[in-house]
């Protein structure tokens, strides 16, 4: 007696050989790195451990207000939730790699007229409950490139939630710092104020007494007046950064933020930049567009797998009403295979892999845009520090010797010598390069918070969603 082959064994084999490679895994890019200089303009050591930088500003008030950013902010809790809902895509396009089983359940219950004659109604009732499975065969790696995508996207989103706490992190310190600049800036104000009044009361004595005319008493009056109308400017700043800082750390705009720091913080030594190479470990959005590259070459594998022919399997196990009473001994057992292959599709297939190849080619070279961006937001605030507190010591040479001056101003006007011009002319100068020096040293601190910002760091490996552990 010749035994009979069950025809699905042969496809099953077949599969079997066929699904252990994968036609169209993409190959592995070259690395950026050959087009990266060597060394940052003003190198400053190896890279080192990042910690939590916004700490060499030895603030605990600036620590509490990142900390709370950090596990109350809007825009990150919306990065966590947008992290979920990819972690959720990714499970949802691995589960076509596993059978589906479904449950079926039917019920009929139906009445007729008799044909007997007797003018009654006969009724009859069916029953069924059943199983359906079904399976794709994953034959080129369709389905499991597509979760190599996804689950590259997860890596993708990840590093945008840590570039999204970096961010936040500098965008916090940078409102605390202007705020404090702007008290600053008022108090000075303020100060001026008093310093123009006495002035004002000196020349107005003099002018009661024949000594000037009446044109350095309305010089002076118009110094008053113009620095009464800044004060209002420079408290209306405070305030709107005061709401923008409130807003960052998730709290309403007219929440009363206790700042307490009565000036600017001082700067630690610049820190250990590294190479320009290690930004491809520390910064986020470099590889957060790494892994979106490699999981749009992913999705070109899909996309041509897609376009050769596909098997389905499916399974179905109906038990009908009689079969219930006995349903472990009596069974009806279904097994279909389906072979699915493109032959005409008006070229759809073909443009999707075409559309793919794009997508990737767009990443590779947005990948490349982000490399260099980095470095070169290094290179600014490199450049931008060193720059910066060059001006300062200039504009403290200038600062200086206007203070000088206008004492000798003072002095010459107080003793005849000479009129009000010279005093005025230095006066303004003064209290003008005054301001100037408080707005200077912000924007220097306000360049180490970029540069921290441009070297990304490790310390975002320890953040929840309560903020850091």
């Amino acid at each position: 007696m010749v035994k009979r082959i069950n025809p699905i064994a042969p496809i099953v084999l077949a599969v079997l050989i066929m699904v252990s490679c994968s036609p169209f895994r993409p190959k592995e890019r070259p690395g950026p790195q050959g087009d990266l200089p060597q060394l940052y303009s003003l190198y400053t050591g190896p890279a080192e451990p990042a910690q939590r930088w916004w700490h060499t500003f030895e603030a605990p008030e600036l620590d509490r207000l990142v900390n709370e950013a950090l596990s109350d902010s809007f825009s990150l809790k919306a990065a966590w939730a947008r992290l979920r809902q990819t972690e959720a895509i990714a499970r949802i396009v691995g589960a076509d790699l596993y059978p589906d089983l479904n449950g079926t359940a039917g019920a009929l219950y139906a009445r007729q007229r008799s044909d007997k004659g007797s003018g009654g109604t006969e009724s009859f009732e069916e029953y069924s409950l059943g199983l359906v499975s079904s399976y794709e065969l994953d034959l080129w790696g369709r389905i499991r490139s597509k979760r190599e995508a996804a689950i590259l996207q997860i890596s993708a989103t990840r590093e945008d939630l840590h570039a999204a706490a970096i961010t936040l992190s500098a965008e916090v310190t940078n409102r605390w710092i202007r705020i404090i600049s702007q008290q600053l800036e008022k108090n000075l104000l303020k100060k001026q104020l008093e310093a123009n009044l006495i002035f004002l009361e000196l020349i107005e004595l003099r002018f009661r007494k024949a000594m000037v005319s009446a044109l350095d008493v309305y010089q002076q009056k118009q110094v008053v007046e113009n620095v009464r109308a800044d004060i209002p400017l420079a408290e209306a700043e405070e305030q709107l950064l005061m709401h923008e800082l409130a807003v960052l750390i998730g709290k309403p705009p007219t929440t009363a933020l206790a700042i307490s720091q009565t000036d600017l913080p001082k700067m630690a030594e610049l820190p250990a930049t590294g190479l320009p190479a290690d930004l491809l470990a520390t910064r986020p959005d470099v590889r957060s567009a790494g892994s979106r590259l490699k999981a749009a070459d992913w999705q070109v594998a899909a996309a041509r797998a897609d376009r050769l022919p596909s098997i389905a399997l499916t399974g179905r196990v109906i038990y009908g009403q009689g079969d219930l009473d006995v349903l472990f001994n009596n069974w009806l057992l279904s097994l279909a295979g389906n072979l699915t292959a493109p032959i005409l599709d008006g070229g759809r297939r073909a443009a999707e892999v075409d559309r793919t190849v794009a997508v990737a080619d767009e990443n590779l070279w947005s990948y490349r845009r982000t490399v260099l961006t980095a470095i070169k937001e290094v290179e600014d605030a490199l450049v931008g520090e060193n720059k910066q507190r060059a001006h300062i010591e200039a504009l403290e040479q200038v600062y200086d010797a206007a203070r000088r001056g206008l004492e000798e101003a003072v002095e010459r006007y107080r003793n005849g010598l000479s009129d009000y011009l010279p005093v005025l002319t230095q006066l303004l100068t003064t209290q003008n390069l005054e301001r100037d020096l408080i707005r200077q040293r912000t924007l220097l601190l306000l360049n180490r918070v970029s540069l921290h910002r441009a070297l990304g760091g490790a310390w975002i490996k320890d953040l929840a969603p309560d903020g850091l552990s």
